[in-house]
């Protein structure tokens, strides 16, 4: 049977953590879902994760979270990242620094590998995320061909081009960080399910999560602003890969856009 695997864009603040729990029982009874990744850098007050946050997400049914470059914005994460297996950061950050960039999951008889890395066009400069995907995907095939990897990235065409290095080497690319969804999803040849960016979970009525009205001053003035999470209805955006087991190679992928008011 395949593998039924849900990426979650984003998460952002109360608002996110809101869609999770109200959307995600009827996705998994929908999809027969049989693992869930979320990315999580922002799930804490629109910035960072903490020990709280993670333990409500993985009581909705989130099976393992992903960052970013925010994940280090609240200070509980540096021991939550040591921790906490079923958290990991981007791979490419420095030695030493907390936590890991990879895990391997148990899933039915099966398991499934997570990796996550930051692209370096407009982000931090850090280590060649092309060239250490190499080596963590050769490590990590010895063990499972299901590979998932959340790219969470600035530019599309650095999060194309990373498609393309790695297809049919992984089940997924699927990109996070602008918290807007792109509508190219598609199997690429060799057998990897890709996004270029798979969207946001959070307010809908704000400019990428922060109050619309602040971000549109900021822009006005050039001044500097304290941003804040949005409040109202919430969006939840993901998707749906199914793969075979065997192979690692992913069948399908379809976006998940789910709109509190609608």
């Amino acid at each position: 049977m395949a593998l039924r695997l849900l990426l979650i864009g984003d998460i952002v603040g109360r608002p996110g953590r809101r869609a999770v729990r109200e959307c995600l029982p009827s996705l998994r009874q929908k999809y027969q879902l049989d693992f869930v990744i979320a990315n999580a850098e922002n799930a804490a007050g629109g910035n960072g994760l903490t020990p709280a946050v993670a333990e409500e997400l993985f009581s909705c049914g989130i099976d393992v979270l992903t960052g970013g470059n925010h994940i280090w914005d609240k200070k509980e994460v540096f021991s939550l990242l040591d921790a906490e297996p079923r958290i990991i950061r981007p791979a490419n950050y420095p030695p030493g620094a907390p936590g890991v960039g990879y895990g391997i999951f148990s899933v039915r008889e099966h398991k499934v590998a997570v990796i996550n890395l930051c692209g370096r066009v407009f982000m931090p400069d850090l280590d060649c995320p092309f060239r250490l995907s190499e080596s963590l995907v050769a490590e990590l095939r010895v063990h499972t061909p299901l590979i998932v990897v959340d790219f969470h990235a600035e530019a599309t065409s650095e999060k194309i081009a990373f498609g393309w290095f790695l297809d049919g080497k992984v089940t997924a690319v699927i990109g996070t960080h602008t918290h807007v969804q792109t509508a190219d999803e598609r199997v690429l040849p060799g057998g990897t399910a890709y996004l270029t960016d798979v969207g946001m979970t959070g307010p809908r009525d704000g400019v990428i999560g922060v109050k619309r009205e602040i971000v549109i001053e900021k822009f006005l003035s050039q001044l500097p602003r304290r941003f804040e999470v949005a409040s109202g209805p919430f969006q939840f955006n993901g998707c749906v890969i199914t793969a075979d087991p065997s192979s690692g190679k992913a069948l399908t992928i379809e976006r998940v856009q789910i709109y509190e008011d609608e």
